[in-house]
């Protein structure tokens, strides 16, 4: 009888050890979400480009995974990329930080994860990371179609 009560105080204390551990990692997250849609542009391309979604990204450590869904795109998806802007809210020449799977047609969704450098984590909160999605049409000489920042929802609590 003392066994079974013992390996039942036991495992009492591994699950309450368990909860607080999974409490302090659910704290230690942070939190983005980006709206998406498609640039203003005149011209030729501007029957290129349509549709919106919605992203939203979660931080644990230095790993951020990444959901995102869109419709009423122009063509079928061809990709998503998580990219590093040149500054807050502005494209460029910044990095290809990774590649998301991509699922649908012109309704669809997009997830993946990604490890961060110290430096990509920093960038990530000052607002350079954002994702783009890709259709058979979109602005050359890409065809990215919908664009959104990541943008922090604030301190958790």
């Amino acid at each position: 009888m003392r066994r079974t009560r013992a390996g039942a105080v036991a495992l009492g204390l591994l699950a309450v050890v368990a909860s607080v551990v999974t409490i302090a990692r659910a704290e230690s997250e942070d939190r983005f979400t980006a709206t998406l849609g498609w640039v203003p542009i005149g011209g030729a391309e501007r029957n290129d480009v349509a549709g919106e979604g919605v992203a939203s990204a979660v931080l644990s450590g230095s790993k951020l995974s990444i959901m995102a869904s869109f419709e009423g795109l122009p063509a079928k998806v061809t990709a998503a990329k998580l990219h590093e802007g040149v500054a807050k809210g502005a494209r460029g020449a910044g990095a290809v930080l990774a590649e998301l799977r991509v699922t649908g047609d012109t309704r669809g969704s997009a997830s993946g994860e990604v490890r961060l450098s110290a430096e990509q984590v920093e960038a990530l909160r000052a607002g350079r990371l954002y994702l783009q999605i890709y259709s058979e049409k979109g602005v050359s000489p890409d065809h990215g179609t919908l664009w959104g920042w990541l943008a922090s929802e604030g301190p958790r609590g």
